[in-house]
């Protein structure tokens, strides 16, 4: 795993625009709480409804880093994706609600809170392009 995140990770490529929004929450710190989190979001291990949901309102690409205790989140819309409406909709989809509820107990949040109410949306303060 180290070897990968210093090679780093391909971007998918799409026929027009996206937009992207970036965000961030905390795990509890335990080592094998943080572990656990892991596997349930490795691959096969997602609940399948949560994949279809967040397909379903739009988001095409979601990918989750760590360090330490620090989560952040990419995703990639279409220009024209509205955050607060698709993030209103999702949290009504189904299962939804129970892998909120299932993902607290190693997050620092409140029980019962959103996806939305959990992840804190970060401000870009420096970008690079041509």
């Amino acid at each position: 795993m180290e070897q990968m995140k210093n090679e780093g990770y391909r971007v998918q490529q799409y026929d027009g625009p996206v937009k992207r929004f970036c965000q961030t929450l905390d795990l509890k710190d335990n080592p094998e709480l943080i572990a656990e989190y892991r596997r349930r979001h490795s691959e096969g291990e997602a609940w399948s409804e949560i994949i279809e949901g967040i397909r379903e309102v739009g988001i095409l690409e979601m990918e989750i880093y760590l360090l330490g205790t620090r989560l952040f989140m990419i995703v990639e819309a279409p220009v024209d994706f509205d955050w607060d409406k698709s993030m209103a909709r999702l949290s009504t989809l189904p299962r939804q609600q129970e892998w909120e509820d299932y993902m607290a107990e190693f997050q620092v949040a409140a029980q019962g809170a959103s996806s939305n109410d959990k992840w804190q949306m970060m401000e870009r303060i420096f970008h690079l392009y041509k």
